[in-house]
């Protein structure tokens, strides 16, 4: 009697994937520009440059009315753990980012690739990533990039 599934075994090792993905890839660029509704109310800096950055990711190109609703829900909860950082709200945090395409790994999973041709100035030098600061930092140095 024989061991195992007794399919035969496939040549050289290889695996063919049986299943095409679900949707195309999306294919979204740097281009710096500020998309979605502005964020108001009695939030932290920290909170206004948190959805800066959401507004200025690659993937807001693709966002619509309802990722922008989330959004504004998430902002009282990422307002609350830059006060009083909690797991509860960190993982709260993750769950809707990770829905929203924040990290290399989710993006991935929904198939969306940012194009870095952008990254390049006119004068061939690598655009470096800037950490954030206060909402008045972010607010010049995006007037200085303009």
């Amino acid at each position: 009697m024989a061991s195992g599934t007794l399919h035969a075994a496939k040549p050289d090792g290889l695996r063919r994937r049986r299943n095409a993905p679900a949707h195309p890839e999306k294919v979204v660029t740097l281009d710096g520009v500020i998309r979605g509704p502005d964020l108001e109310g009695p939030y932290s800096e920290q909170t206004f440059a948190w959805y800066r950055t959401w507004q200025t990711a690659p993937q807001a190109q693709l966002f619509h009315a309802t990722d922008w609703s989330r959004l504004l829900l998430l902002a009282p909860i990422v307002d609350a753990h830059f006060r009083r950082p909690s797991a509860a709200g960190l993982s709260e945090i993750r769950l809707n980012e990770e829905r929203l395409g924040a990290t290399v790994v989710d993006r991935m999973r929904a198939r969306i690739h940012i194009d870095n041709a952008s990254e390049n100035d006119p004068s061939g030098e690598l655009v470096q990533p800037h950490a954030v600061g206060s909402r008045e930092d972010v607010l010049a140095r995006m007037r200085r990039e303009k």
